[in-house]
């Protein structure tokens, strides 16, 4: 039940700092929505998404899927009050994704030099381990080119002109069946992609951290 507590904490923090992050991106480019919104706040009430937060993630722990994750309520920005038109939205979706990774990297090497000179206690760095794989999971699961995720808004950033226009297509599409195709996408996620996916993770928690995930 501690580890339990902990695993759901860490990935409110973690969801609530990703969706701050893209709030002061946005801000920092020119949009104050989410500031005017009261979303540039880390207070999780502001933020969490009963569903994405809470139950998703409760479930997938206790019936020991082997990954984790969540989401919450998106931070609104609005595209046309970017500075930058042409990269705003990619600077904006990555902004999240890219602060998780930070976190990773931060407590992933705290984990690395702890073990090595022993200076850190084993509880500790059990949950820094925690901090580095949900951290990772969650970046590297947002950069996914699926709308909504971070990654549709990078992808279709990136694109040539003509490819990117058929791919904002399919992202109005995919918006449009709303939970149908999020959910669509999470089935063939879980149960084809899963395990895959959190081999990969845990292959880049060991390339920062130098330990494997417990």
């Amino acid at each position: 039940m501690p580890d339990f507590i902990f695993i759901i904490i860490i990935l409110i923090f973690s969801i609530v700092i990703h969706e701050v992050s893209h709030g002061y991106a946005a801000n920092a480019l020119g949009d104050p929505t989410a500031r005017f919104a009261g979303r540039l706040t880390l207070n999780p009430l502001k933020h969490l998404d009963l569903t994405g937060s809470i139950i998703i993630p409760a479930i997938l722990i206790l019936t020991q899927a082997g990954f984790i994750f969540g989401w919450a309520k998106p931070v609104p920005y609005n595209p046309y009050n970017l500075r930058n038109q042409r990269w705003g939205e990619a600077i904006v979706g990555g902004a999240g994704p890219a602060v998780n990774f930070l976190i990773a990297i931060i407590f992933g090497l705290l984990i690395r030099f702890g073990i090595a000179f022993e200076f850190l206690s084993a509880p500790f760095i059990q949950i820094a381990s925690i901090v580095v794989f949900v951290n990772i999971f969650l970046g590297f699961f947002n950069l996914i080119p699926f709308p909504p995720l971070d990654g549709s808004k990078v992808f279709a950033s990136i694109l040539p002109s003509k490819p990117a226009e058929s791919y904002r297509k399919f992202m109005d599409i995919s918006m449009k069946y709303g939970f149908a195709a999020i959910f669509g996408f999470l089935f063939l996620f879980i149960f084809i992609f899963g395990p895959i996916f959190a081999r990969f993770i845990s292959f880049i928690f060991f390339l920062i951290t130098g330990a494997r995930f417990f």
